[in-house]
């Protein structure tokens, strides 16, 4: 493999380790509980429990003799401007469309659960979208609860007013708002039939089977399954569709498919967009939040919010280094390394992407329907050298297994598993060899690998490189996406080995989803596995009562896919989060403003701030 390593440096994808500086954090929350609570440290593993309760009246913990975690990052200030990048235009506005329609999250809508905005980033820095349910926070909801196995109980938050804009004129929000929201978006009641479009397609919000109010601050969620953790994530999920919509709104335009007519209860406010160019959100003076960690704050500390559309990376890598724009997420370790010669004092964090990358064989079919062989491909892979001399080393050489190790708490992190499935791992061009010998292939074999063109190419020409080692002849077949989506995905016309943008294994999605990716029919199943052990996981796991319990069957599942090698696992590289030093309070939180648009950028939004001072001395 010297010739790969050499062909790295030559085509300069070489990449030296980089000294990358770290962002003020900024994880607050606008919760606490009633009671005294054991400060977390990195060491910590917080206990998982049936019944989750949160409570008003903040309360500051400390991780220190010396002081709180936040103490570092200065004094909050008021005022300023902070502007983002939107890769795209916004293409809706309506909860109701989805996430797979909507590409923007809401800086005025809310949802009913939050992140513990007090939680030190050094125990979980929320850097991707999963959520774990032990450091989720009430919201428009202060409290919730399990009365019974699938009846949850959820109190609503007092003194939450929606925005002063007609129709809803700045009334109080209630318990009815939230039946609406589920009404409308699951055809349960107030006039709606039938699902919304997209929620109509995803499989787990059909276990909500009703939703009533049964004062002004309760709702009863009556749920299909006794399973607390899937209800969870169900509800906390970083989704568009779990943002609440007025009902005022809806009742008098029918959608709210005009940026007119947008009205929330978050912390900013719509007031101007201009399509393909730009979007303008101002905050709300009768916000009802305020800072965890300043708990006599009201949020939110920046002024105005300006999204700018920049399709194009060279007018937007520009725009940042002139201090046009003040955050940006999703760099290359190219841009990122060039980014860092230009303007040092652009503050650079690594965050790995949510997905890890794999290669994906037809299980089904003939060679890769025997495990040598697919461990042999496994092992003619080397992952180290490829994490510290593709990847810069700002990637974990681990290779994955169904749940991502930045997962805390959930899975099956590499250091736990026993050495002689390491060993199955570890780069051994020998032992790969011996392997297909075995299999039947002792001068190895031709096959080919179709490529999703949005996936990285150099590295599917590196892998292609150490398979030729050991016999493996690869043709690489790049497609455009659209064709890649119907040929693997939609017909599996796929019949050696393909490659996505994303991968099956290492995703930092929520749990319940990984049980079911790899089961046989799924369409993101494109390597067909067939697998009546994997296939009963997701049953069994709907049917536990406890969020413990659903951990110990992800733990299995995650053993039994790394054991029978159903993908060629990669890397989960990271990406290069970056801001402006005069912002405050970033951390390089998930879904800032990269090619899907910002997720969860306005609830942290509201407790970052703009150290004006210091902007005006560097010259912006």
């Amino acid at each position: 493999m010297k010739k790969v390593i050499i062909w790295i440096a030559l085509t300069g994808i070489l990449i030296a380790s980089v000294l990358l500086s770290s962002c003020t954090a900024s994880t607050s929350t606008n919760t606490s509980t009633s009671t005294s609570t054991p400060a977390l440290t990195p060491t910590s593993t917080p206990k998982s429990t049936n019944t989750l309760t949160t409570t008003s009246g903040p309360t500051i913990t400390s991780t220190s003799a010396t002081g709180n975690w936040w103490d570092k990052l200065g004094k909050p200030q008021y005022g300023g401007t902070m502007t983002l990048r939107l890769a795209s235009d916004i293409n809706g506005f309506d909860p109701y469309q989805g996430e797979s329609q909507v590409t923007v999250s809401y800086g005025w809508l809310e949802q009913l659960f939050t992140v513990d905005w007090t939680l030190d980033p050094a125990v979980f820095d929320y850097k991707m979208s999963f959520r774990s349910n032990e450091y989720v926070k009430g919201n428009l909801v202060q409290s919730w609860e399990f009365t019974s196995p699938g009846n949850l109980v959820l109190h609503v938050r007092q003194g939450i007013h929606w925005q002063n804009i007609a129709p809803a004129n700045g009334r109080e929000f209630n318990a009815n708002d939230i039946v609406f929201h589920y009404d409308r978006m699951l055809g349960l009641g107030d006039g709606f039939t039938k699902p919304a479009p997209y929620w109509g397609t995803v499989s787990w919000t059909k276990s909500l089977t009703s939703v009533t109010a049964t004062d002004n601050h309760t709702v009863v969620m009556q749920w299909n399954t006794p399973n607390p953790e899937f209800v969870e994530e169900t509800l906390e999920a970083p989704d568009v569709g779990v943002s609440i919509e007025n009902p005022e709104a809806i009742q008098l335009w029918g959608n709210l498919n005009d940026w007119h007519h947008q009205i929330g209860t978050g912390p900013f406010m719509l007031t101007d967009y201009v399509s393909g160019s730009s979007a303008t959100m101002v905050k709300n003076p009768d916000y009802w939040g305020y800072d965890e960690r300043y708990p006599h704050n009201q949020l939110p500390y920046i002024d105005t919010i300006k999204c700018l559309v920049i399709p194009d990376t060279a007018t937007t890598l520009s725009a940042i280094r002139t201090g046009k724009i003040d955050i940006l997420d999703s760099l290359s370790l190219t841009d990122a390394q060039s980014m860092k010669k230009t303007n040092p004092e652009i503050v650079q964090i690594p965050v790995p992407v949510s997905n890890g990358l794999t290669f994906d064989p037809r299980n089904d079919l003939k060679p890769f329907n025997d495990i040598k062989v697919r461990e042999a491909l496994q092992m003619a892979i080397d992952l180290p050298t490829i994490a510290s001399t593709y990847y810069g080393g700002t990637a974990d050489p681990s290779p994955l297994a169904l749940t991502s190790k930045y997962m805390s708490g959930w899975g099956w992190p590499y250091a736990g598993w026993p050495q002689n499935l390491k060993d199955e791992y570890a780069y051994n061009p020998s032992a790969a060899k011996q392997l297909l010998a075995a299999a039947g292939y002792p001068n190895g074999f031709n096959t080919d690998i179709v490529v999703d063109n949005l996936a990285d190419l150099n590295l599917v020409q590196i892998v292609q490189s150490y398979f030729s080692d050991i016999g493996v002849n690869m043709t690489i077949k790049p497609m455009d996406d659209t064709s890649f989506t119907a040929y693997v995905t939609t017909n599996h016309k796929n019949d050696a080995l393909c490659q996505r943008s994303t991968g099956n294994l290492g995703l930092s999605v929520l749990p319940f989803r990984q049980l079911s990716r790899l089961g046989t029919g799924q369409p993101s199943n494109v390597g067909m596995v067939s697998d009546p052990v994997f296939d009963a996981f997701y049953n069994k796991a709907m049917a536990a009562t406890s969020t413990d319990a659903v951990k110990e069957i992800v733990l299995e599942a995650n053993k039994q896919v790394v054991q029978q090698h159903y993908e060629i696992s990669l890397l989960q590289p990271s990406l290069i989060n970056i801001c402006q030093p005069w912002l405050n309070g970033y951390n390089g939180q998930f879904g800032m403003t990269g090619a899907q648009g910002p997720q969860l950028l306005y609830a942290f939004a509201a407790r970052f701030w703009v150290d004006q001072n210091l902007k005006k001395s560097m010259g912006h």
